[in-house]
């Protein structure tokens, strides 16, 4: 039995998802260990993000909610770390008297001294932000965690600088992760199972291109798809505008990298592109989603798109509807626009008021239900090939990922899980997929 009990609440994107990863491993040592029960936790980390009002607001609420467990003599450690850590830093000792520990997005290697402080009672925030590329260096690994499917941080950071985002501010500049590096710890990956790696950055298209001695992105990729042991490959995010003919080629000729693209629009308009300092237009990205599907028919493409945004006139909302049904997404994340500290369209005045955006938001959002459906619907009869993760929500029952992305339940024997096998789709709902199992002949 563990000494001590880890609890980590993760918000936002995977990025925050792997860096809770990172947290987990770095605090076993100090002989802490995870349980998906705050009550019974001598530590509470939120890991959060700030991309979002909706989110940060979220945070605030939960940290709220946590005084509970520093009543009645309870001793728990509770912690903030991630985007609003290194947005907010020390206020957020000052605004809750019961937290403990604040570390930003820089600062995980710092932790387990943080956590060692608290245990003796000390209060404390660091948030340097270290934009160079020390702060590779200071990667901490990820070890101990058995699992079939693995994120890989092949990046940090961002250089684009939309007018509505903060990820430059909290995150850093962009900086790219050594070729070799990353390549050893796929390998490593490999060596313990992993079957299949997902590349992490804010804007893989442009891998390897700022420092001028690494492999391109699609030159990464087929590195990674030459290793022994990894059978898929998929990666998030892809900026469009740095999506090359080269990385488009790879989902041609590579088998091992997955039919599906999270390919962010944000608008179908270009007047509110513009705004956004997005850098392509609508035919621009229209012509990036046809050359894909032309190398890859099946390809399934997610997306994220902002409702609302400073600017936007109703025309250019019905452009951003006629995109929904161009593109037809297979999933999309929408969002109503929320003003980030710092950031350019922060300065621009709001035209619509929050229930024009909700009302918008809703439109745009039955659409992609029913386009959703109807995608869904099309994959019904057909064959997948699932890696089976794990066991699904019902007894007797499996679950894995399709090669697009999509979760398959289906019956079957314990005896699977790690392996992959072709299941017939015989009902499509929203989020998932039920299936029969082939049998082999």
């Amino acid at each position: 039995m563990p000494d001590k009990l880890l609890y980590i609440e993760t918000f936002g994107c995977q990025m925050n998802v792997n860096d809770s990863e990172r947290i987990v491993t770095m605090l076993s040592d100090l002989g802490y260990a995870p349980t998906n029960d705050p009550s019974v936790a001598d530590m509470i980390l939120l890991n959060t993000c700030s991309v979002r009002g909706g989110a940060e607001e979220k945070v605030y609420k939960r940290l709220v909610n946590l005084r509970i467990y520093k009543r009645d003599g309870k001793s728990q450690i509770i912690g903030v770390g991630g985007c609003v850590a290194q947005q907010e830093g020390e206020e957020l000792l000052k605004k809750f008297p019961y937290l403990d520990l604040v570390f930003g997005t820089h600062n995980l290697h710092l932790l387990p001294d943080m956590v060692q402080g608290a245990e003796r009672g000390e209060r404390r925030s660091e948030t340097a932000f270290i934009d160079n590329d020390q702060r590779l260096d200071l990667f901490p690994p990820i070890k101990g965690q058995s699992r079939l499917s693995r994120f890989v941080t092949i990046m940090q950071g961002c250089d684009n600088f939309c007018s509505y985002c903060i990820v430059p501010y909290v995150r850093g500049r962009e900086i790219s992760r050594r070729s070799a590096d990353i390549l050893d710890e796929v390998r490593q990956l490999a060596d313990e199972g992993v079957k299949e790696v997902v590349l992490l950055g804010q804007n893989v298209n442009s891998y390897g291109l700022k420092s001028g001695c690494e492999p391109t992105f699609a030159a990464l990729i087929r590195m990674v798809a030459e290793i022994a042991g990894i059978e898929r490959i998929r990666f998030t995010t892809s900026h469009p505008k740095d999506m090359s003919d080269a990385l488009i080629a790879c989902f041609g000729d590579i088998s091992k990298l997955c039919g599906q693209i999270h390919l962010p629009a944000q608008s179908g308009s270009d007047q509110v592109l513009k705004l956004m300092k997005r850098g392509y237009t609508r035919d621009a990205y229209l012509d990036r989603v046809r050359r894909l599907k032309s190398v890859r028919p099946d390809i399934a493409i997610t997306g994220d798109i902002i409702v609302g945004f400073p600017g936007e006139r109703e025309d250019d909302f019905e452009l951003t509807l006629s995109l929904l049904e161009e593109v037809c997404y297979i999933d999309l994340f929408s969002f109503v626009y929320s003003a980030r500290p710092g950031t350019r369209a922060a300065e621009r005045e709001e035209e619509l008021t929050r229930s024009q955006k909700i009302a918008r938001l809703e439109r745009l959002m039955e659409l992609q239900k029913r386009i959703t459906r109807e995608i869904c619907q099309t994959c019904v009869g057909s064959i997948q090939t699932i890696m089976v993760e794990g066991e699904g929500k019902r007894p007797a029952q499996l679950s894995g990922k399709a090669d697009n992305g999509r979760i398959v339940n289906f019956a079957g024997d314990r005896s699977l899980i790690g392996t992959f096998v072709d299941v017939r789709i015989i009902q499509a709902y929203q989020n998932s997929f039920l299936g029969c199992l082939m049998q082999k002949s």
